[in-house]
């Protein structure tokens, strides 16, 4: 790990040469009067005139447009500094208003003015960040479906009309192409340090910036058209993200932490300074900012050490993400070392593809890269948990002996966390809140109010089916039975398995248990697609049943009932005495696949398009409870008609295949 001293730069020669040297080659100047007049209004063609192309076509030659660009873009950084705060909002503020965000624009000018370069990194990140998401606004005024890559964005045909094509090539030479700057990609993936970004380049995307502004304004006046904003991406059940008690103490011992561990190459050090600078302050998306792309870092180091692929730590020009460094297998299908070196590969990995990759979970990362997330709202929670899990990598990966560090009482609780994390937003651990949840529904059911027995009888005309219930309720009791048999042996009861509380207190215990995530197969995930929607219709049914339950007893009460909604009623009475133990029988039918849900994708351990098309006729049965429970429709004797196909279904299948269980044990 003595990468982590010796390494000077994460930039390829190639990258470097472009971003540091190749913009600094012509040293002439330009009056800036020829690029802006003194109203503010930006001169595109003064700008456009120096994109250059190939000679064969229109493709632009980005070495010799970035070589053309640096002293305009020089020139423009000397005019900022030499504006006042106060010059610089009248001329500039108002062409920032398009971004929904000029207080991040008019912070950036201040940045510009003292050119620390960990600012300029950030300010960067932010601009481009924000500047990213404002296109994609605009994309909208004439486009459908937003491009979720920004090269992708960049080379629309909807873009291109609202601001000229030309206009686009100027952009692209610094942001969007890999073959251009590329400055967003090399600053957000980790692969520039501080002092590798020119100051100059912050100028001239904050000055392109103010120019589409001007476009825009123009766009807009002739066609009549509106910008609209898409909303932010907000971070919902923040309790779930409540994972590492992070103490005050703790960053003060963590910033001792950064200077001694080998997870952190010394030349980014100052960007791991200024993530726990602005977490003290409160600038909870700043210290995300900066802190995300150095967690991506420290992984590549990790990785490309255990993979003994030290060239891959200087690769700027392809996609190398976190998604890839925690993948199974690398390119060439050898087995990835990466989650075996970070001793707990279960529990780390996890905690990662939770917070940065699965779809369900909150993908900080993706969310403020492409300006998704609204920066002054930021949240504490989010924030503090990606911290502490950095400070765990902080402690585990240093040759000092940091065992006084790992017995803190400030960082022995977190590490004592990442041992034990399980996911919370994989397919897998989704499914088994929707479980519980469900279960917690169909439990309310024993609370309901009921019409008393003696008033029931007194109905004329209606006579329950107590011996068709009674042989659903048999029929039900039989599979579970038969079910209960391929349960866990610490979870199984072979007393009365249709009884509520045991089968509560057997889901819950299910659920409880650790199931690996990690490396789902496509065969896995497609059936958990499958069992979540047939969860979410089973959940459906039941908050239905309670609202009928409850709307038909008080109208009951009441006396507001009309004859033969009496009698539809009952029958509704009726039917979920049977329907109850049903619902309980899918929870446990899926509850019991979790458990050996990575069976399915062991080749010839069963068919499993048979399976699929059982799973799926499951759930078109709960589909149509959903129709069938549904207050306008109460088609009760339908509904244990279909009940009763598909519980015949059911015991077949099981019967004949003993489903995935018999092949687990």
């Amino acid at each position: 790990m003595a990468l982590s001293e010796s390494v000077t730069t994460c930039l390829s020669p190639a990258v470097r040469y472009v971003i540091c040297d190749l913009g600094f080659e012509k040293t002439e100047t330009y009056n800036i009067n020829n690029i802006v007049s003194e109203n503010g209004e930006i001169h595109w063609q003064a700008i456009t005139d120096h994109v250059c192309y190939l000679e064969s076509d229109r493709i632009v030659d980005y070495i010799k447009s970035i070589r053309s660009l640096g002293p305009v873009c020089e020139s423009v950084n000397l005019h900022f500094k030499s504006m006042t705060k106060e010059q610089f909002v009248a001329q500039y503020a108002l062409w920032f208003q398009w971004t929904n965000y000029t207080e991040l624009f008019l912070e950036v000018f201040d940045v510009l003015q003292y050119t620390q370069t960990t600012e300029i990194a950030l300010g960067l990140m932010k601009l481009t960040s924000c500047l990213e998401r404002a296109l994609g606004d605009v994309y909208l005024l004439i486009g459908k479906d937003c491009p979720f890559l920004l090269r992708d964005l960049l080379i629309s045909e909807e873009l291109a009309v609202i601001f000229g094509q030309t206009v686009m090539n100027v952009l692209r030479v610094f942001i969007g192409s890999p073959y251009g700057l590329n400055l967003r990609n090399v600053l957000w993936h980790g692969f520039a340090s501080p002092q590798e970004i020119p100051v100059k380049y912050c100028a001239m995307l904050l000055f392109l910036t103010a120019g589409l502004g001007q476009l825009l304004q123009t766009y807009l006046l002739q066609t009549k058209c509106i910008l609209i904003h898409r909303p932010y991406v907000t971070f919902i059940s923040l309790e779930e993200l409540n994972i590492f008690p992070l103490k005050h103490e703790t960053l003060s011992l963590a910033e001792e932490l950064v200077k001694l561990s080998n997870f952190v190459l010394k030349m980014m050090l100052p960007f791991w300074l200024a993530a726990l600078t602005a977490f003290k302050q409160g600038r909870y998306a700043d210290c995300m900012i900066l802190l995300l792309p150095q967690l991506e870092v420290g992984l590549r180091l990790l990785f490309t050490a255990a993979n003994k692929c030290p060239n891959r730590l200087l690769t700027a020009e392809v996609s190398f993400s976190i998604k890839s460094m925690l993948a199974k297998h690398l390119n060439n299908e050898e087995i990835n070392q990466l989650p075996l070196v970070l001793e707990e590969p279960t529990m780390a990995s996890e905690f990662l593809w939770d917070f940065l990759n699965h779809q369900e979970g909150p993908r900080v990362r993706d969310h403020l890269s492409h300006g998704e997330i609204n920066l002054k709202t930021f949240p504490r929670e989010v924030a503090n948990q990606i911290l502490a899990f950095a400070v765990t990598l902080l402690c585990r990966f240093s040759d000092e002996d940091v065992t006084a560090f790992k017995e803190h009482v400030g960082i022995k609780p977190l590490m004592n966390c990442t041992s034990c994390y399980r996911s919370r937003f994989h397919p897998i651990s989704r499914l088994k809140k929707q479980v519980l949840e469900c279960m917690k529904s169909i439990h309310l059911w024993s609370e309901l109010p009921v019409v008393p027995e003696e008033q029931v009888q007194a109905i004329k005309g209606f006579e329950g089916n107590a011996e068709a219930t009674s042989a659903f309720v048999l029929k039900t009791s039989e599979i579970l039975s038969q079910l209960h048999q391929y349960l866990p042996h610490n979870c199984y009861s072979s007393d009365d398995p249709v009884n509520s509380d045991q089968t509560d207190r057997l889901l819950a215990e299910i659920c409880d248990m650790h199931i690996c995530t990690l490396y789902s197969p496509r065969s896995v995930l497609e059936i958990l697609v499958v069992l979540r929607k047939i969860i979410t219709q089973c959940h459906q049914v039941s908050g239905q049943v309670i609202a009928s339950i409850e709307l038909r007893y008080e109208q009951w009460i009441n006396k507001t009932l009309r004859s033969r909604q009496r009698q539809n009623y009952l029958r509704m009475l009726n039917s979920i005495k049977f329907l109850l133990p049903v619902l309980r029988l899918i929870l446990v039918l899926i509850t019991l696949e979790l458990v050996n849900i990575h069976v399915v994708d062991k080749k010839n351990a069963f068919d499993y398009q048979q399976y699929l098309k059982f799973l799926k006729s499951i759930l078109q049965y709960t589909e149509n409870l959903v129709t069938y429970t549904n207050q306008e429709k109460n088609k009760w004797d339908e509904t244990m008609e279909l009940t009763n196909k598909a519980l015949a279904k059911i015991k077949s299948f099981s019967d004949k295949n003993l489903m995935l269980m018999q092949l687990a044990t």
